[in-house]
């Protein structure tokens, strides 16, 4: 193939489809990356299982982006998660669908969709190097190569720009992305953290390790509004709270600037008021002379007993059979509502995925072209677009990179012949 000269720089999962899809297409195409292994974030995602996507229609997908979604409509109707998923069937990769709709490799290992995508770069003869990128090199107002940081020049007709975010550094993920679309003319709308944990108020840090499964949760504004709710496990940690439902969680909190919010959980969703009232009364009948701090091992992990006391308001020496039915219900709605006033998100460093980017409405939905500079395109985290979890972040690398990929190989060169 003697197609268009493609540079693709990162080589993560925005990245190897974009660069696999553009080689298909016809072009030469060399993917640069900082790591000598490709897809390091990719490896870890969904505690190193990898959540590849949501087995939804399309418009599911754009209803769980809640960060300029319409953008992708385009981008997914070109590459739609049914597309992912023959995708890496086709790539030696089996996949199942869990709870919620998230698909996974049967193998239950990040390593072989990133091993599968790594390997299918090399059939296809993809050139691959490790370097750092510099600049963006423009002839004639359009791209024409990059520099590297060693100083080395690499001609290029087109450069895919899928070099993530800033979340996770250690993979690689350092904003340089931002710094080379900002010196091409592009806008970057401040990165955030999202799907991150929560830094809360003190009483987490005495729960410190303590985690809760089947407990549910709904966080709330300022004005008592409801934002979120869900079902599973959290986790309270040093500085606040953390696990699958708090990173969820957090991406419905996006404006601690002018935002209070708070989250509160619901110890015992399974059992309505008048379902656990009688459970408490049967508590109490069995430890009728106990105190109260000693009553509540049979309804309560032992470290969140002392805060419940607490909070429920009668005195931890109590004797149950001295416990008024005003005390008892006042019990139980510290078990239905165990709130917790969130402070603000962990760094943007300890995120899942960065909010904020090159700002969307500077690139072609269709193309994913630079609206700036001609020659250059973009995919993947770079850019301002964000999903909750269960899929949809990977959906949307997967779904960009291949429409950059596709239109960097078939757009004609800036101001000349292909």
């Amino acid at each position: 193939m003697d197609g268009k000269q493609i540079v693709v720089i990162g080589g993560g999962p925005a990245g190897m489809m974009a660069a696999l899809t553009a080689r298909r297409q016809g072009a030469q195409v060399l993917l640069l990356d900082r790591n000598r292994t490709l897809g390091r974030k990719l490896r870890i995602t969904g505690k190193g299982r990898c959540n590849v996507a949501n087995d939804c229609p399309a418009d599911e997908v754009l209803r769980n982006i809640p960060r300029n979604s319409r953008f992708l409509y385009s981008a997914l109707s070109q590459f739609s998660p049914e597309d992912v998923k023959a995708f890496f069937e086709q790539l030696g990769v089996p996949l199942k669908t869990e709870r919620g709709n998230r698909i996974f490799p049967v193998s239950g290992r990040a390593h072989d969709v990133a091993d599968a995508l790594a390997s299918a770069l090399r059939r296809e003869n993809v050139s691959l190097r490790t370097g750092r990128v510099a600049a963006i090199l423009c002839r004639e107002g359009a791209v024409s190569g990059v520099k590297l940081d060693n100083g080395e020049r690499l001609p290029a007709q087109a450069v895919i720009l899928a070099t993530g975010g800033l979340s996770y550094p250690a993979t690689g993920s350092t904003g340089d992305g931002y710094r080379l679309a900002r010196a091409a003319g592009h806008t970057v709308v401040t990165p955030k953290p999202s799907l991150v944990p929560l830094e809360a108020e003190p009483c987490c840090a005495a729960l410190q390790g303590l985690s809760l499964r089947n407990v549910a949760i709904r966080v709330k504004n300022q004005d008592g509004k409801c934002l979120y709710h869900d079902f599973g496990e959290l986790l309270f940690t040093h500085f606040g709270l953390s696990g699958p439902l708090i990173l969820s969680a957090s991406a419905h909190m996006r404006d601690f600037q002018h935002e209070r919010y708070r989250i509160e959980i619901d110890l015992k969703p399974a059992l309505d008021d008048k379902t656990l009232d009688a459970r408490l009364l049967r508590d109490f009948r069995q430890n009728n002379n106990r105190s109260f701090q000693n009553s509540l091992q049979g309804l309560l992990p032992r470290l969140l007993i002392p805060e419940v006391v607490r909070r429920s308001g009668i005195p931890p020496e109590t004797r149950i059979h001295d416990i008024t039915r005003q005390q008892r219900h006042s019990l139980l709605r510290v078990l239905k509502c165990f709130s917790v006033a969130v402070t603000g998100p962990r760094p943007v460093r300890d995120a899942i995925v960065t909010s904020g980017g090159i700002a969307v409405s500077e690139v072609n939905p269709t193309t994913m072209a630079s609206k700036r500079l001609p020659g250059l395109y973009f995919a993947g985290e770079v850019l301002d677009v964000d999903g909750y979890t269960g899929g949809f972040n990977l959906q949307i690398a997967w779904s960009t990179g291949y429409v950059a990929g596709c239109w960097a190989a078939w757009d004609p060169v800036p101001g000349g012949e292909e």
